[in-house]
C-alpha cells in the first residue's frame, strides 16, 4: 500500500509542469531547494497558512514511497516532521490530482484523504 503525501499549486502551474514533463516547484520551493509536502493530517493546516483565500488551486497525491532517497522528513512547523522532495518531480507519477475549491467562508473544501 503506498503512502500518499500532498502538494498543492496553483492550477496554471501544475498544468505548465504536465506539459514540460517537470515540476521543479512553485517559488518557495525553489527558494528553499526542495519542493515542499504535506501529510494528510497536515496539507489543511498548510493551505490555510500559505493559500489562505486563494482559488484556482489544485491538491497533488503523490506516492512517498516512490521517492527513495530524495524524500526526507525534516522539522517544520511545531516539530513535525514534514516531507521534502529533493529532486524535480515527474507530474504523470501523481497518483491524482484534484482540484481545492473554496467554500462559501473562503475556506479549501478537501476531498476525502486517506489517514
Amino acid at each position: 500500500m503506498s503512502r500518499l503525501i500532498y502538494k498543492i499549486a496553483p492550477e496554471t502551474m501544475w498544468r505548465e509542469a504536465e506539459a514540460a514533463g517537470v515540476f521543479s516547484g512553485a517559488p518557495v520551493d525553489i527558494a528553499d531547494g526542495f519542493i515542499h509536502f504535506s501529510t494528510a493530517e497536515q496539507v489543511r493546516e498548510t493551505a490555510a497558512k500559505h493559500f489562505s483565500g486563494q482559488t484556482d488551486l489544485l491538491l497533488i497525491a503523490v506516492d512517498a514511497d516512490s521517492f527513495g532517497e530524495a524524500l526526507k522528513w525534516e522539522v517544520s512547523r511545531r516539530g513535525a516532521l514534514f516531507p521534502h522532495l529533493y529532486a524535480p518531480l515527474d507530474p504523470a507519477s501523481a497518483a491524482w490530482v484534484k482540484p481545492l475549491p473554496l467554500d462559501d467562508q473562503g475556506s479549501h473544501v478537501f476531498p476525502e484523504l486517506p489517514a
